[in-house]
């Protein structure tokens, strides 16, 4: 629906244009009920007015809800005491797998590993909850000393594995209203590059004489990695937030990103069951508000990649009469 039928539905209900009960036997009740139930020139000024209004403050949301830039300082921190930090690339270097060599993509393998282990064993041991139409959606605990929960989300796609990877590496613009730009800060081989994103979620303030990218910015840089020779031509996708030398951090928010792990296997008929798991801190909310909204806002995502590709028969096969 656009921002103007979004306005004639809810502006009644918000700005309280319906006439109640009480006011039916008023002079100017008993006037209108003389005009064959017709609504005077004053009642269509007032229903015309709220509902432009209300179609503008739907058009211009992201404008009105700003945030203002002491309340951004304060939320630099996130939450809790054990604040979340990207990693730097010596801490990458740092974490390898038992009894391998040390490279800038050990800590990406181990995610991978991670990945793949859960896969081969059903991702058993996922307390399950409600979520989005035609998602699963699950979560579990984590044992590292980080209170946030690990969420995973799964659902299927009318597209095989290799497009569903493109969509997420390169097609983000496809899924995404709030992307404003996207880039390849440095690439490490041919499946491991870091790169950001700049978005346009909430700004602090309107974009005058500061840099764009110190108001938008809500994301640290990510490493990632990917794969496309898994088993029956599968792909998968990890990433980490990095602290980088190339990108200084600059005044505002942003999120750290403690695993995102995109899993797709075939699923017959040219589909993918796309799983994502993820763990991120987005500073400034609440423990309560991660263990009931975050979990929902990846099935979201997930959906909009999902419906980012035109299904094929969506009601089968024609019926002819």
């Amino acid at each position: 629906m656009t921002c103007g039928n979004l306005a004639v539905c809810l502006a009644p209900s918000i700005f309280h244009l319906n006439v109640s009960k009480k006011e039916s036997a008023s002079p100017r009740m008993i006037h209108k009920k003389g005009t064959m139930g017709k609504p005077d020139q004053k009642d269509l000024n007032e229903n015309m007015a709220a509902t432009e209004g209300l179609s503008h403050m739907i058009a211009d949301c992201k404008k009105l809800f700003q945030i203002p830039q002491e309340m951004m300082l304060q939320l630099c921190s996130s939450y809790m005491s054990a604040d979340a930090q990207p990693l730097t690339f010596s801490e990458l270097l740092s974490r390898s797998l038992p009894g391998e060599r040390q490279d800038s993509q050990d800590e990406l393998e181990v995610s991978i590993q991670s990945l793949m282990k859960e896969a081969s064993e059903r991702f058993k041991s996922w307390l399950s909850m409600p979520g989005p139409q035609n998602t699963e959606l699950s979560c579990k605990k984590v044992g590292d000393g980080h209170p946030l929960r690990l969420w995973k989300v799964s659902t299927e796609v009318e597209a095989p594995p290799q497009a569903v990877l493109q969509r997420v590496l390169r097609e983000r613009h496809l899924w995404d209203e709030d992307l404003l730009q996207g880039k390849v800060i440095e690439a490490l081989d041919k499946n491991t590059e870091v790169y950001h994103y700049l978005f346009n979620k909430q700004a602090s303030q309107a974009v005058t004489d500061v840099r764009v990218d110190a108001i938008v910015d809500f994301l640290w840089p990510l490493c990632r990695k990917w794969r496309t020779d898994l088993p029956r031509g599968g792909s998968l996708l990890v990433s980490v937030s990095l602290d980088h030398k190339k990108l200084p951090l600059e005044a505002g928010v942003r999120a750290v990103i403690l695993t995102s792990q995109y899993l797709m296997e075939p699923c017959g008929m040219g589909r993918s069951k796309v799983t994502h798991i993820c763990r991120a801190d987005l500073r400034g909310r609440s423990p309560d508000w991660y263990s009931k909204v975050f979990g929902h806002l990846c099935a979201m995502e997930l959906a909009r990649i999902r419906e980012s590709f035109p299904v094929l028969n969506p009601s089968g096969p024609e019926t002819k009469i």
